[in-house]
């Protein structure tokens, strides 16, 4: 088995990626490219659909030129992607009828506020999610108001929604000649309009948002060969794993047993813990979301903790300020002061998700004096990420009534031994990174590669799991208070921001 591979597509928020898997979880080789972020007016972010799928292509050649390898090297293909965010499409055209809406765009605020008519919580026991500009449903239902003809179409049966994983695999496997509208229960997980349990849409949740039945796409396990590729790079291969990005970290960093954690460090943060075959109810801000399902195996169930925004905070310091030419030199200008010099950072430009889902919140920098300069604002935009997961993560420990013992992290920022170690002095916990960091995509390719047979089930994962680096909290617990403290107060700063004035 050792001469065939699992090919892994990852579509992220800023790029598509493919990678190449052996069989003991390593990289054989990979192909990445960037996608272009669009920026319509203030609090929308889209995404070009066609844009991303024409990248998936050629992320695709490019993983199997730099593996060497060709399709027929290739046992079976898995899909993992940006969750929530939405596009609709003309299924007898394949044209989208409007840009992909992002996770992070707020222009659904209110849809939501009528939706909810003042209770934020009103689907949150079926769904396992508050009303919230971040999922899919209301983003459908804004296209579906605004978009001249989409509404008719909808109701005509022409037009198919999904998240990014069910715009590729539809293309994938044929498009207009055939192609599979499906989706997997956690990406229907983030839509909220399927129920957690019983992991069927909500024909109620979907008839107040307006949405049509026929929209939507038939709900699958994570695990499973759902049909073959057309397109001819991959033509003839099973596509047979489905997982929403942070699940699919989840799954690769092997979580397999209640109370097992990870965070991800991505465009935002999103931490997941394990809480098993029944759905646990947040009381502190989290979501219920489905971890996994492998096959005919009962589904598993997780609370997350979202974060809006982290390393797309590195990015906008980058490229709306100009501070630095690369990412990673943030950790350098931070490096140049010895602490944040009094200035907190907190990143609000989506509002704030978990804990506290305040869609009137905007982003703000305070404790600011002459004192502070460009070096404290990149220390204290990487702090914002260990604030913010420290603040998911006692939410977690409440609900779950557990005691993290380390916290398993992956995604790009865990390059950052800056970050990494402020990381591990706010949570009191050892840090640790796997030896393939790149966990997302891994999760993809093991959901794929068990669904035929490469891989023999968690075991396997369990077994490839390779600790890389380790960080222990080195910081006295006084000055942990202290800064944690302070961030708490500059929190409530960027709340009530967005007013009926501002709105308009």
């Amino acid at each position: 088995m050792s001469e065939k591979y699992i090919l892994a597509i990852d579509s992220g928020t800023t790029s598509s990626r493919a990678i190449v898997f052996n069989h003991a979880g390593r990289i054989e080789g990979s192909h990445q490219l960037e996608h272009e972020q669009i920026f319509p007016r203030a609090g929308w972010v889209e995404h070009d659909p066609i844009e991303i799928w024409t990248r998936t292509v050629q992320v695709i050649t490019g993983a199997l030129n730099a593996a060497k390898v060709t399709k027929d090297d290739i046992a079976a293909i898995g899909i993992t992607n940006q969750r929530e965010t939405t596009v609709v499409w003309d299924k007898t055209t394949g044209q989208p009828v409007y840009n992909a809406i992002v996770w992070q765009d707020t222009r659904t605020q209110a849809i939501v506020d009528e939706l909810g008519g003042g209770d934020q919580n009103k689907y949150a026991s079926r769904v396992g999610l508050p009303l919230a500009t971040y999922f899919s449903g209301p983003k459908v239902k804004w296209i579906l108001d605004n978009v001249d003809g989409a509404r008719a179409a909808a109701e005509a049966g022409k037009l198919l929604m999904g998240n990014i994983d069910t715009w590729l695999i539809w293309n994938l496997t044929g498009g207009v000649d055939g192609g599979l509208h499906i989706t997997d229960v956690t990406n229907a997980s983030r839509t909220m309009l399927m129920d957690a349990r019983t992991l069927s849409w909500a024909t109620d949740i979907a008839a107040d948002m307006t949405i049509p039945m026929s929209m939507l796409p038939e709900i699958k396990p994570s695990s499973m060969v759902y049909g073959t590729a057309k397109e001819p790079v991959v033509a003839g291969l099973p596509v047979s794993g489905d997982l929403g990005d942070q699940q699919a970290a989840t799954f690769g960093q092997a979580c397999f047993e209640v109370g097992k954690a990870k965070n991800t460090y991505g465009t935002g943060c999103f931490m997941l813990m394990n809480t098993g075959e029944e759905p646990v109810f947040s009381k502190n801000g989290l979501l219920t979301t489905l971890c996994y399902q492998i096959g005919d195996s009962k589904p598993v169930y997780a609370l997350e903790g979202s974060i809006a925004v982290t390393g797309s905070l590195v990015q906008w310091l980058r490229d709306n300020l100009n501070m630095f030419d690369s990412s990673p030199e943030v950790e350098k200008l931070a490096l140049s002061v010895g602490d944040n010099g009094g200035a907190y950072f907190v990143p609000a430009f989506s509002g704030l998700f978990a804990p506290y889902w305040r869609g009137d919140a905007r982003g703000a920098i305070v404790g600011l004096t002459r004192y502070v300069n460009r070096g404290h604002i990149a220390r204290a935009a990487l702090e914002a990420t260990a604030f913010q997961t420290r603040e998911v993560l006692d939410a977690m420990e409440a609900d779950s009534g557990a005691k993290l013992a380390e916290l398993k992290v992956d995604g790009g920022m865990t390059a950052n031994n800056t970050l990494m170690q402020f990381q591990a002095d706010m949570v009191g916990v050892p840090v640790v990174r796997p030896v393939v960091a790149e966990t997302t995509a891994l999760g993809a390719a093991y959901a794929a590669g068990i669904a035929v047979g490469f891989w023999n089930g968690e075991q396997d994962v369990i077994a490839n799991w390779a600790e890389d680096k380790r960080w222990l909290p080195a910081m006295d617990s006084s000055e942990r208070d202290r800064l944690y403290r302070n961030w708490k107060k500059a929190v409530t700063k960027t709340f009530e921001w967005v007013d009926d004035d501002v709105k308009e």
